[in-house]
């Protein structure tokens, strides 16, 4: 392996994380809901209210992508979307039920990833590996 190949190796580890979530999603009976909106669900698990706004920053991606995610999230009962009643300008986006629901579900499959992920890593290796990645990130 080349020292080019770790884009691509980070890349296809990425779709290997990815499809492991939704098919553990699956064994829990959550379907419809993919990676990205997990992003949505975990930052509204740390903030029982976010704007719109908020979100798109937290997450890293632009606002209008994070408009249909939250949209499909409505429309699946796991979040609902409120106007300020100064501003109509600004949405505020909140867990229902339904969506609480999910955090001991996404913390038990987080848990599970992270015991693959690691499997055979050692605690050295790991904080290496983060303050690698960290660099790299950073390099962006």
């Amino acid at each position: 392996m080349e020292n080019r190949d770790v884009i691509s190796l980070i890349s296809k580890i990425r779709e290997k994380v990815n499809r492991f979530i939704v098919s553990e999603m699956v064994k829990y009976g959550i379907e419809g809901i993919a990676t990205s909106h997990g992003d949505i669900i975990y930052a509204l698990f740390r903030a029982p209210r976010l704007t719109m706004a908020d979100i798109s920053r937290r997450i890293n991606k632009d606002k209008s992508t994070v408009t249909a995610l939250v949209d499909k999230l409505v429309r699946l009962g796991y979040v609902t979307k409120e106007r300020d009643t100064e501003d109509t300008r600004v949405v505020y986006v909140a867990l229902t039920g339904k969506g609480r629901e999910l955090e001991p579900i996404f913390e038990s499959i987080s848990q599970e990833l992270l015991d693959v992920f690691y499997s055979d890593i050692s605690d050295k290796e790991k904080e290496d590996l983060l303050h690698i990645l960290k660099r790299i990130y950073g390099n962006f």
